[in-house]
């Protein structure tokens, strides 16, 4: 095994975001706590999460194998928490929903509801492709991270793990300033026939509607922005992946306004956030760094 450098003792820049979001969402929990019926559990699991965050910093050494592994993976686990928690507070305080606007806005910019005048393309084939592309959208996104991770390049996996939980952090807290569900639900009396695929559709479309249920998950699109994200990152893998990666990113941009997932301007927003990010992230690792890495120039 290496020897352990000194500032692996300390809190690394994933570390510090998501305790800085587990700050703002426990301060709403507290603030709003008699309407967040789930509140006290959701703070106790604060609690766990930031013991298991210094525990970890603290004795997170590669001779430490299991430890180790946490220390580095846990970033991606946190935040699929973290969206559940989202759903929980967006239901308890936020009473404007934003899909009428959201759809009004699409409408203006293309003339038409572009979930329904994208049925002229429906075939079943479509739509089962399309279901499968989205819903591989996770295994996808974590891809990039796990090949960097088996080719021991742990500083750089540690960017890619910091960019991608910052990524998703930030897409949760568009969630809760624009909360909506998407034309799926809003336009479905305009919509002239529903979506068929031809195996798996109907049961890949159900788990996700089951795990999105209770949801206000559209603005920005985590997909589109989530999958830019890993696609920039596939360039440290090969020029080839990064290929397939930008083939991927288009038909799931395609796949979330033809499948009623998304409006249109959601994807813009997506797009505008992991372009940011992507130019951003640079130099607030650095200065989250306590040695002042420039990973992910």
């Amino acid at each position: 095994m290496n020897r352990v450098e000194p500032h692996f003792a300390h809190l690394w820049p994933a570390d510090k975001v998501i305790l800085a979001y587990f700050a703002f969402t426990a301060a709403i929990e507290l603030v709003w706590f008699g309407q967040i019926p789930q509140a006290a559990p959701l703070l106790e699991l604060h609690v766990v999460g930031v013991v298991l965050i210094l525990m970890a910093a603290r004795n997170g050494s590669m001779d430490n194998r299991a430890v180790w592994i946490f220390r580095n993976w846990y970033p991606i686990l946190f935040v699929a928490s973290c969206y559940r928690e989202m759903s929980f507070l967006i239901a308890a305080i936020r009473n404007a929903r934003m899909d009428q606007a959201l759809a009004d806005l699409d409408h203006s910019i293309w003339g038409v509801n572009p979930t329904v005048w994208l049925e002229r393309l429906y075939s079943p084939i479509l739509t089962e492709s399309l279901q499968i592309i989205y819903t591989l959208f996770l295994p996808v996104v974590l891809l990039v991270p796990y090949l960097i991770w088996r080719q021991r390049r742990y500083e750089e996996f540690r960017y890619m793990t910091f960019l991608l939980a910052l990524g998703f952090l930030v897409s949760y807290l568009g969630y809760l300033i624009v909360p909506a569900r998407g034309p799926r639900y809003l336009l479905e009396p305009l919509q002239h026939m529903p979506l068929k695929g031809l195996w798996g559709f109907a049961s890949m479309q159900g788990t996700l509607n089951r795990l999105e249920k209770d949801h206000y998950d559209c603005f920005p699109s985590g997909h589109t922005e989530l999958t830019i994200l890993a696609c920039w990152l596939s360039r440290s893998v090969s020029l080839r992946l990064f290929r397939v990666y930008f083939l991927y990113t288009l038909c799931i941009v395609f796949a979330t306004v033809y499948l009623r997932y998304h409006y249109t301007v959601d994807l813009l927003a997506g797009v505008v956030v992991a372009l940011t990010l992507i130019f951003a992230s640079p130099a607030l690792y650095r200065g989250l760094s306590k040695k002042g890495e420039s990973i992910g120039d």
